[in-house]
């Protein structure tokens, strides 16, 4: 809102006010015309975007991820942790058209999206705790109870799916890019409708991991070896 921007920002309303107004006009910020609150504009997704590309994790995962999609068809998804949440970065179309309301710039739910679970999952405790805490300031006991499941279940499984939970019609499994640190440097999200076949997930989603895991050993960092009973 208006009002938290010029607090962070150490401004008079009418100041911030002005500010919005010049970074709307050069495509910097936008303004949601039902609620009157404030976002990025495209200028600033793009820019975003550019300087990503530029770096070393995202230029070694997009053309696999393109191989990927080419060997699978399937649609697929990259993304990255944006100050507002998973935030879709890359989308590949597969085959058989995906409809749905996400594109490039789509910020996803940090719980209640395969994308989200992963990148809570390879936070450490206490990150996952703050970023629960800032973006779902309602989280209540239960679901910080839910967190920590999904967080073991996640990484006891280094994929997390959802089946019609975000967009009815749609399934997805999410898997980690890992960096140095064990964290989630990207997320590559498979997606399907009913014109695939679910008998063919369980390969489709091995082949995932495996470029992932090849992906992250080339970036320096560890894929865990699964467990075992």
């Amino acid at each position: 809102t208006l009002g938290t921007i010029a607090a962070r920002a150490k401004l008079s309303a009418s100041q911030a006010h002005r500010y919005l107004a010049s970074l709307i006009a050069s495509g910097m910020a936008h303004q949601d015309a039902a609620s009157g609150r404030y976002n990025l504009g495209p200028q600033a997704i793009q820019i975003g975007l550019a300087a990503l590309a530029r770096t070393g994790v995202f230029a070694e995962a997009d053309p696999a991820i393109a191989d990927f999609v080419r060997k699978t068809g399937r649609t697929t998804l990259i993304a990255a942790l944006g100050p507002l949440g998973p935030t879709i970065v890359r989308w590949h179309a597969g085959r058989v058209p995906v409809s749905t309301s996400l594109s490039v710039g789509s910020v996803l739910p940090l719980i209640g999206s395969a994308t989200g679970h992963v990148f809570l999952s390879f936070m450490r405790d206490d990150e996952a705790e703050g970023a629960i805490a800032h973006l779902i300031p309602d989280a209540t006991h239960r679901r910080t109870r839910e967190a920590a499941a999904i967080r073991k279940g996640v990484r006891a499984a280094m994929s997390a799916s959802v089946d019609e939970m975000l967009i009815p019609g749609l399934r997805a499994t999410a898997v980690p890019i890992l960096d140095i640190q064990d964290r989630a440097a990207l997320v590559v999200t498979v997606m399907a409708t009913p014109a695939f076949a679910r008998r063919d997930d369980k390969a489709v989603i091995e082949t995932l991991k495996n470029t992932c895991k090849q992906l992250t050993e080339r970036i320096g960092g560890r894929w865990p070896k699964p467990l075992t009973t």
